[in-house]
């Protein structure tokens, strides 16, 4: 059994190009999915949603990896992603301005039992779909609803009229 250790360890790209293509193809795909997917953190992903996020996935591999034949290649890669991640997790919690688009505030769908079909709209939440999380969340009607809002990570939020005292 005839190993080429060489070829396992040694980078096959230099090292701070693996850096640069793992921090430009993580940023590049943070802000894409932070502005097509608010519901990815919901019980609301569809087919179509894993679909995207798996063809995005294979999309950049190549740009990141740049066809990467060593462990510490792949190392690297992760621990520039890791370490994005990490970062933009710190800034968020630094930064108001930046949280704000890091963590999105809470939209209002509904009020007073009324549906705001264009928050709905921007948020692509179909009537359906919300009286589904209505359901889920114990109510029966959407006139029971005081308030709803989609949160920041995907989930939706109601409030009853019975919680406000009324």
């Amino acid at each position: 059994m005839n190993i080429d250790w060489r070829s396992i360890f040694v980078p096959s790209a230099p090292i701070l190009e693996t850096i640069i293509r793992g921090t430009v193809m993580y940023l590049v795909l943070f802000v894409v999915l932070r502005l097509t997917f608010k519901r990815i953190g919901s019980s609301s992903i569809g087919l179509g949603d894993v679909l995207m996020i798996a063809l995005v996935a294979a999309a950049s591999q190549n740009a990141m990896a740049r066809e990467h034949v060593s462990v510490t290649d792949g190392i690297i890669l992760v621990a520039t992603i890791s370490g994005w991640s990490y970062a933009l997790d710190w800034l968020g919690t630094r930064s108001p301005r930046f949280q704000r688009f890091y963590n999105p505030p809470a939209l209002l769908l509904v009020k007073n039992g009324r549906l705001l079909l264009h928050n709905m709209r921007q948020e692509l939440i179909t009537e359906d779909e919300l009286m589904a999380h209505l359901h889920h969340a114990g109510l029966d009607d959407i006139r029971q609803v005081r308030e709803a809002y989609i949160e920041g990570d995907g989930t939706i939020t109601f409030i009853s009229e019975k919680q406000n005292g009324g």
